[in-house]
């Protein structure tokens, strides 16, 4: 199979997996969306819109190889899901030495904090949303003490990566998940745009052009390191 095989392939996985690669003369970007319920371990029904860790793991290491993609657009707008799945994805973004720029629209709850910020620079629109709650478990849960300080271990695995790839304190951060006046039968808390900027989660409140253009001035910076 020769070079121009290989790229064709690579674009027809692309498609099929909904994802999108943008070249003009200012850098080629790979658009990658975080949508839906993150998928784990178990397979979801058909009737849940889901992103699959292991397509998206082997994409990510093939686009920090490729000579051909200068930086990540990650859209994301997801109601959170599997914890290891999520952590996984948020620990590869965070790692690569490409530019990224991560977008919050509509809502990068649970899970999808990570997700949003590990990004080299965050950005959320004004009506999107986030909601920080403690570590969750469905289904058969053994009410034993270990169980407990598992999920206490998870919870601080995650507040130390958010804290780590934000501006937020982990004081702040901790009170926002232990809070019990702003949902309803439920301990957490939900910031909106301008909320989750003032508290250091997110680094800009813009939209997709602010986006874009910041992605842009990075891969530029980028290839002027390189020159």
């Amino acid at each position: 199979m020769d070079q121009q095989e290989k790229k064709n392939d690579q674009q027809d996985n692309l498609i099929e997996l909904g994802l999108e690669v943008s070249k003009n003369g200012k850098g080629c970007i790979y658009t990658l969306t975080i949508i839906g319920q993150i998928e784990g371990h178990q397979v979801l029904p058909e009737t849940v819109k889901t992103t699959k860790y292991e397509h998206i793991l082997p994409l990510l290491a093939g686009i920090e190889e490729s000579e051909d993609i200068d930086g990540i657009l990650l859209l994301l707008n997801t109601v959170g899901g599997d914890i290891e799945a999520g952590l996984a994805i948020a620990e590869m973004i965070s790692g690569m030495k490409k530019p990224t720029v991560s977008l919050v629209l509509g809502g990068g709850h649970s899970i999808g904090i990570p997700l949003a910020v590990c990004a080299k620079k965050s950005f959320i629109t004004r009506t999107a949303s986030m909601t920080v709650h403690p570590v969750r478990m469905t289904g058969l849960v053994v009410g034993a003490p270990q169980t407990f300080r598992y999920f206490h271990r998870i919870q601080e695995q995650i507040t130390d990566f958010v804290t780590a790839n934000s501006g937020i304190t982990k004081e702040r951060f901790e009170g926002y998940m232990m809070a019990t006046g702003e949902m309803a039968t439920d301990v957490g808390t939900i910031l909106y745009g301008k909320d989750a900027v003032a508290s250091g989660l997110i680094d800009e409140l813009g939209d997709l052009n602010d986006a874009l253009t910041e992605l842009h001035r990075m891969i530029e910076e980028q290839k002027e390191k390189k020159e």
